[in-house]
């Protein structure tokens, strides 16, 4: 049975909770995993990827990268009231 979660892909989110609560800049969903229950949000949760060398590639490098984090992190950010919420706003037509 698939879980439903209130954020999509795309959706602004400011995250509540970890390193990056202090930021009140939102932030764009770039996938969702519903399973797990967690959203990868970029800028977000980066680690440290080491690449080893290889020929193409001689000195090798260092790739941060995000990690995803679980939903109850986040909050959906409202741009018409300039905070975050908890409901999605509802779309007048």
């Amino acid at each position: 049975m698939k879980t439903k979660l209130k954020i999509k892909k795309g959706d602004q989110v400011v995250v509540i909770a970890g390193n990056s609560k202090n930021t009140s800049e939102p932030k764009t969903v770039l996938a969702v995993f519903r399973e797990a229950k967690r959203v990868l949000v970029a800028g977000v949760n980066l680690r440290t990827k080491h690449k080893k060398a290889t020929q193409e590639n001689p000195k090798g490098e260092r790739i941060q990268e995000e990690v995803p984090i679980h939903v109850s992190n986040v909050m959906l950010w409202d741009s018409s009231q300039n905070k975050a919420v908890r409901k999605r706003p509802v779309q007048e037509s």
